[in-house]
């Protein structure tokens, strides 16, 4: 049985079609990521899931219980971290976490307990007393994320965890939501890191406009797009770009002090640019290819310029 099965679901706002008849499942004990640029439909996709948006049509089944008809049962199998926390400024950490245990009917030497190493693996064991509103936005999003843990849930949903945070936060949010997948939390992640997406995912789904316009794993994705070969060159001077001009090169990017090559032929691509460097008196101080990542198959189903 999926984790998470997505049936059809749809969302206006007026006239906007904010997401359009999406269907999609999450595998039980599942990294599963959701990437799209701005306004894509991601968010919203995320409030239906949780239950704080009702969908104007479809379904969302969380264990195989419907959402939209066992409600209570649904949410009590998730955890959900917003972008922004979500926290009381006037509790402490360990107050809010000792509350968000409550709901869930944990026992008080249960919800203690928890609440300590939630704070101690989050960096926050000396910080457990002080009052939310003292807090950087970083250590309130930490303290949103021990809440959402507090109860072990099943599945794991994070929209923009990590966005805007300092390096320390987001590594120990990061290291932590992937203690919860590897200790079997199913987790599903929305963010515009592209990068964080194809190092943590097992597989992504691309909104673009409200509609699926592709889910794989990040490695199968690329292999979409893999006539966008780079040959990425360091010269010892600069040069013009206008020299390599050709049929062969669809793109030429400076990068620092590289230039990068898009190619669908490396290896005729890298004989011209040998011929240009010989007739223009060059050096080549390093070359090197490679595929086409994770985000340049984003951009390209998705038409960001």
């Amino acid at each position: 049985m999926p984790a998470l099965e997505v049936r059809s679901l749809s969302k206006h706002f007026g006239d906007v079609k904010a997401v359009k008849d999406i269907s999609f499942s999450v595998n039980q004990g599942e990294f599963f990521g959701l990437l799209g640029p701005n306004g894509a439909g991601k968010t919203t996709t995320i409030r239906m899931i949780i239950g704080v948006l009702k969908p104007d049509a479809g379904s969302v089944l969380i264990e195989g219980v419907d959402l939209g008809k066992n409600y209570f049962e649904a949410k009590s199998k998730i955890g959900a971290i917003p972008e922004v926390g979500n926290i009381y400024p006037d509790l402490s950490a360990r107050e809010n976490i000792d509350l968000v245990g409550r709901f869930y009917g944990l026992s008080k030497s249960l919800r203690q307990e928890r609440a300590e190493k939630l704070l101690s693996d989050l960096g926050l064991k000396d910080r457990g007393d002080d009052l939310a509103r003292k807090f950087s936005k970083g250590m309130r999003q930490r303290v949103s994320i021990a809440c959402a843990l507090v109860n072990e849930p099943p599945i794991l949903i994070l929209d923009e965890p990590t966005e805007g945070l300092d390096v320390m936060s987001r590594r120990l949010i990061i290291d932590k939501v992937k203690e919860m997948n590897q200790k079997g939390s199913t987790v599903i992640l929305t963010t515009h890191n592209i990068e964080e997406a194809n190092r943590l995912c097992q597989r992504v789904c691309i909104i673009n406009k409200g509609a699926i316009v592709a889910i794989d794993s990040p490695e199968r994705l690329r292999r979409t797009a893999e006539k966008m070969q780079i040959v990425e060159v360091g010269f010892n001077k600069k040069i013009d770009a206008a020299w390599f001009s050709s049929e062969l090169i669809t793109r030429l990017v400076q990068c620092g002090e590289k230039w990068q090559f898009y190619t669908e032929d490396p290896d005729k691509a890298i004989d011209h640019i040998v011929k240009v460097k010989d007739r223009m008196d060059l050096k080549i101080t390093s070359i090197g290819t490679s595929g086409p990542t994770l985000e340049d198959v984003f951009v390209k189903l998705c038409e960001v310029p």
